[in-house]
Order: C-alpha cells, then structure tokens, then sequence
C-alpha cells in the first residue's frame, strides 16, 4: 500500500518583511526565535516566535522600558544595533549594542547584556560589557565557559575602522569580562567585518561574519578552526552567501547571518535582505529577514545553493503548514496596552502620553514635541511591510492654535518624512494640511490646505511602490483624494545617506513605517484621540 504524503511546505522570504535587520536566529527545543535591530524605536530589540520557521509571530520587544533602553536623544540610526539571543543555564541572554554616534568616524558602542527565564521576562538589570565595538555575541562552548565577540572599532584618521574580531571571556557569576581580550580574525579583502557568531560541529568552530558592508556588497563569510582561539581559515570558495554583482535577484544586500539547528539535524541561515523597487535602487521596506536552507558536504563547510538568497527555500521535514499572509490589521485601542505590531519612536509607550484608558475604545496620544525633536517625540506607528499598502486612522482632535497638531504620518526618520495632520488655522478655525520634510527641510505641500467643519475625521495613506497618496473623510466612506502623488522612495536608506568627505554625516538602517503623530509645540496640554487604525495589503 503507497501512503501519500503531505507536501513539505515552503518557507518565503523575506520571512520578516519591513524593517527587521540583523536578525539573531535561536531555538530552544522546539521552539525558534528571531531577534533584530531597532535603532532609535521602542521596543528595543524586536523578537519574532515560529515552532516551523515558517509561521512568524511577533512577540513586540524585550527592552519595554527605560530601566533597560534610554533612548533620549538617540540620533537617527543610532540605538540599539545587532542584538544576540542565546540560551543557556536555564537563562535567555539578550546582547546588544546601544550605539551613540557614528560621526567623525567614532561610534561610542556600548555593550549590554540581560538574561530572563522565558522570553517573556522578567528580564535582568542589564550588565555594561565593553565599548570595544558592536554586532556582539555571545558563544557558549561545550565545556561551560561563555566568550563574548564583536567588531573590533579603530576610530584612529587612517586606520582600518573595522579593525577585526576580538573574543573574551564572560564570568556568569562575575557578571563580567576576565582575561584578556584576542583579536582570532582579521577578516577578508570584502572588508569591513563584523557581526561575528562562533558555532561548533564535528570538532570545527565556525566563524560566521558579515563583511563588505550592508548595502549591495554585503555578504556572509565563514571561516573555521580546530581552536576556538584560532587560526581560522577562510572558506576558499568564497562567501556562503552575497547578492553582489547580481542585481536580477529580488533579494538583495544578503549578508549578516546566523545559523540555527532543527531538531532533526537540518540547518538554516537567517540573514538580512532588502527589495530594490528598481534594480540596485532605492528600499523603502529597509532591511528585512531572509532564511536560507544550509547543507553540509564532505569538505564540512556550510553551503548555500548558489550562495544566493532564493525568495523560496524549502522548510523542514514534517512541517506543512502553509505561511499566513497577512491581508488587514485593525486595531481599535480594545487593550490595555499596544499591541506587538507597533512602535514608539525614542521613548517607551508610557501612561502619561499613549493613554488606552482615558476613553474607552480609543488611544489618546499627547502632544509631544517638533516632528525635528529626539527628546519627547509622540509618534505611535508601524512597519510598512509590503509595497502596495494603504494605513487608516480614524481621529478626534480639537487644536487650540498652530502649534498643536495630530493626524498620520508615513515616517522614515527626523529628516525624511510626510505628515498628513489637523492644526488650527491663525483664526482657530481647524484646517487640514501635509508636511513634507526632505532632508532636513520642511515645506508645506502647496495647494492642500483644506478647513474643516467637523472634529472627527478620517486619514488615510496609500503607498503604490514609489506612489505616496493622502485621503480623508468627514463622512465615513466618502474618501476625499488630495490630488497630489509624493515621492516614497524618499522614505529609503538610501535616500538618508549623507556623505561628506571621507565620513557619513547621516545614515540610513532603518525602514518607512506609517503611523499616528501629535504635537503639542506650546507645551499646553494638547491631545489626539485616534479611534481606529487600519493597516491593509494589496
């Protein structure tokens, strides 16, 4: 008799669509998780759980508070960097980076590390580690000692920036660094080498690091070595895995991987991504989860096929559940806190400015300060995951004067953003209006100053590729088209990046998000209640 099997299902990249860069892949017996990087958001360290690698369930953020994240003043694309989940003795352990600046060629990184019983916490006081360099990790070897490993920052006018990877030793019950610190790999001729992650296997320890930088170069290299000291040799067949020169693949910048064990002995890479919507162009999306099946020939080196990011990678034996799309997401503020989905940008969603109980069914945001402000922003949003997507906000706001404003925005940091809003015109009379900030210059879009008659009012923002377009209603489903289409692109990496000699004097890590945004300028008391918002694909 001839049973007949179910179809392995497929994994499809991105896995983590939006912004979701530099993701950390663990598992823990049968269940998997993904850290990435949050830069200047709240929460820090966002973590996705799948039991298949193939469903992905965002869990929100570890760092929910400022006993463990103060992000005051954080510039753009600076914050958290390059988190490390790892397990052991009985503890998870969350490394990250809170990087200050990356100006004048310093970066001022400063290593943290939190441990918690389950990933719902509570987590730990964090521990300070070194200020050595970013993209740390930790490896737990098989004899019970713990090395802590990062990029090694040279911030001297000359020298090589990414001046290797250094590896010492953690106490667990010091809590801190003992022994010297060694550098065990100077990395490759792609340069720029960090993101270092050890495993052992068959009585090799690998080095897997990213290196070429996280832009269309990027690429992941392994190197190995019977000691975990070193030397480590390069594989001689190149990098496991890069985009470069190959700008006809959908997934580009592949590069900053980890690696992670199924229970049945299969193995995957998860690495970072990004979605050009134009060869070697602009992505608006940022950079995004990929995972790639990995295989082990006789040589005993990691294998990629190709050593290109495939947009559908087959997932583990036994699993055939299909990946759910997501089609439309609602909230309507029915919680007592925020969901997982969205983000606070520099501050944590703290009672006395995102308020869910003040009126039942609704957020209500207080004023913060300027759209240019690092201090007290107020701007709740989420992450623009998918190129044809329209995001919804119902709103009651009642403005005193010009400096109060409220209403959503489709953001990607201080200097590049678009902002649909209610604010009083110099007779009190309520008008709306958009904002557009292009590199640090704001300017009104001209001809789109509307008054309004009513104190309930409907936005919506619809992003068609590079198209940015706004609506509104006063009567619920009669939607009023601005009649002016934006550039979204602008909302981009690459549109951030700012060069001047020798140095970046801006950068860009991060992605577009879409979001509810209040000003309170005067510091009077001003607030928004938003009713509903609505995330919807296609």
């Amino acid at each position: 008799m001839t049973i007949a099997k179910a179809a392995v299902s497929t994994i499809r990249n991105p896995v983590l669509p939006g912004f979701h860069p530099d993701p950390s892949i663990l598992r823990v017996g049968a269940d998997y998780y993904i850290a990435t990087s949050t830069f200047e958001w709240y929460p820090g360290v966002r973590v996705h759980h799948s039991t298949d690698l193939v469903d992905w369930r965002p869990l929100g953020g570890v760092l929910t508070e400022r006993r463990l994240l103060d992000l005051t003043g954080t510039a753009d694309s600076c914050g958290v960097w390059a988190p490390n989940l790892t397990y052991a003795n009985g503890l998870f352990h969350l490394l990250y980076t809170d990087v200050a600046t990356f100006a004048g060629g310093y970066w001022d990184p400063q290593n943290y590390l939190v441990t918690a019983p389950s990933m719902a916490g509570p987590w730990s006081d964090p521990v300070v580690l070194h200020g050595r360099g970013f993209d740390a990790s930790l490896f737990h070897d098989e004899d019970g000692t713990t090395w802590m490993l990062s990029m090694r920052a040279d911030w001297r006018p000359g020298n090589n920036r990414f001046a290797g990877i250094s590896i010492q030793r953690y106490d667990h019950r010091l809590r801190r660094l003992v022994g010297p610190e060694q550098v065990i790999f100077d990395g490759t001729d792609a340069g720029l080498t960090e993101a270092p992650n050890i495993y052992r296997k068959d009585g090799w320890y690998y080095l897997v690091t990213a290196e070429g930088g996280t832009t269309l170069t990027h690429q992941v290299t392994v190197a190995r070595s019977r000691r975990l000291l070193g030397p480590y040799t390069v594989d001689p067949a190149g990098p496991m895995l890069t985009s470069s020169g190959r700008p006809d693949l959908a997934l580009q910048k592949a590069g900053h991987g980890s690696l992670v064990e199924t229970p049945a002995g299969e193995w995957y890479l998860a690495h970072l991504v990004a979605r050009p919507y134009a060869p070697s162009g602009r992505c608006v999306l940022g950079r995004e989860t990929a995972l790639q099946r990995v295989e082990w020939p006789e040589d005993g080196w990691p294998r990629i096929r190709d050593g290109v990011p495939a947009e559908e990678v087959p997932a583990p034996a036994e699993v055939t559940a299909a990946p759910q799309q997501l089609v439309s997401a609602i909230d309507h503020f029915d919680t007592p806190a925020l969901g997982p989905d969205w983000s606070t940008l520099r501050r944590p969603a703290t009672p006395d400015w995102v308020d869910l109980s003040a009126r039942p069914s609704y957020l209500r945001i207080q004023g913060g300060q300027s759209p240019m402000a690092r201090h007290r922003p107020s701007l709740v949003a989420r992450r623009v995951t998918d190129t044809h997507c329209t995001f919804e906000a119902t709103v009651e706001f009642v403005p005193r004067n010009f400096r109060q404003l409220a209403g959503i925005t489709a953001y990607y940091n201080s200097r590049n953003w678009y902002y649909l809003h209610i604010t009083a015109d110099d007779d009190g009379a309520p008008v709306l209006d958009v904002l557009c900030c292009d590199s640090g210059r704001v300017t009104a879009a001209p001809g789109l100053r509307t008054p309004l008659d009513v104190r309930r009012v409907g936005l919506r923002a619809r992003l068609d590729g590079a198209a940015l377009t706004f609506a509104y209603e006063t009567v619920p489903g009669e939607w009023q088209e601005l009649g002016r289409t934006f550039d979204a692109t602008t909302l981009s990496d690459e549109y951030a990046v700012t060069l001047v000699p020798g140095e970046p004097e801006a950068w860009g890590f991060t992605g577009a998000f879409v979001g509810l945004w209040v000003q309170d300028l005067g510091a009077e008391g001003g607030y928004a209640d938003f009713d509903r918002a609505v995330y919807t694909t296609g």
